[in-house]
């Protein structure tokens, strides 16, 4: 006889990676999805939430500002982790930066054991930070972050010098110093050296992997 009683729904372990603008937060995810196995992840970085650009907020010198966290629906994306954390299906937006607006397409994403959430203001925002079970915040140097964002911007966003740097005084540094750089006290780990650091990223994936191990165990008993 096949048995009718339902089977234990195993709450997905929910890990956070913040860092300021060319810390290495998309290194590490990508380091953290190698070690743990893509099958087991669902990756949501917070740039899918942008809003249309007409909604983004403007800083001094008429600056799109892309860094202040009126720029994303924070709120959808917490409905999306909840629906994950459930066990439910959700259906991400997908943006394009070219034109800085939503496509009129989504990305459907199924719930997996590990959900992974990115982006700069993940802990300045405490109705998503309060979402994850590990909290981790990649740190470096600015000057390594004002190089790595410069290269980034010119070469493949075909950005001149001056515009990237009139960008990063008005708006990118001052939004880091306001949002990103006191959110690091929320952190549970802080990884130096940006995605280079392996000995640290071993150490967040082996616990993550216990945790979820933890989760499906708690599940056989119940």
């Amino acid at each position: 006889m096949v048995s009718t009683t339902p089977r234990p729904t195993i709450r997905p372990v929910t890990i956070g990676v913040a860092g300021g603008t060319g810390s290495g937060k998309t290194t590490v995810s990508k380091a953290l999805v190698e070690r743990i196995g893509a099958h087991n992840v669902v990756y949501l970085p917070h740039d899918s939430y942008y809003k249309d650009l007409a909604d983004i907020p403007v800083a001094n010198n008429e600056i799109i500002n892309f860094d202040h966290p009126n720029s994303l629906e924070t709120t959808l994306m917490v409905e999306h982790v909840k629906q994950l954390q459930q066990g439910n299906a959700v259906d991400v937006p997908l943006y394009d930066f070219s034109t800085h607006s939503r496509r009129a397409e989504t990305q459907h994403i199924e719930p997996c054991p590990l959900i992974l959430i990115e982006g700069i203001l993940i802990f300045a925002e405490p109705a998503l930070r309060d979402l994850c079970d590990v909290r981790v915040f990649v740190d470096i140097d600015a000057d390594v972050r004002l190089i790595r964002r410069l290269r980034r911007d010119i070469i493949e966003r075909g950005r001149s010098v001056e515009s990237v740097l009139h960008q990063y005084m008005e708006a990118v540094r001052p939004m880091h110093l306001e949002f990103v750089e006191p959110s690091k006290r929320y952190a549970n780990v802080i990884i130096p050296e940006g995605g280079y650091n392996t000995v640290a990223i071993d150490l967040v994936a082996d616990h993550v992997r216990r945790l979820m191990n933890e989760r499906v165990q708690q599940a056989a008993e119940e």
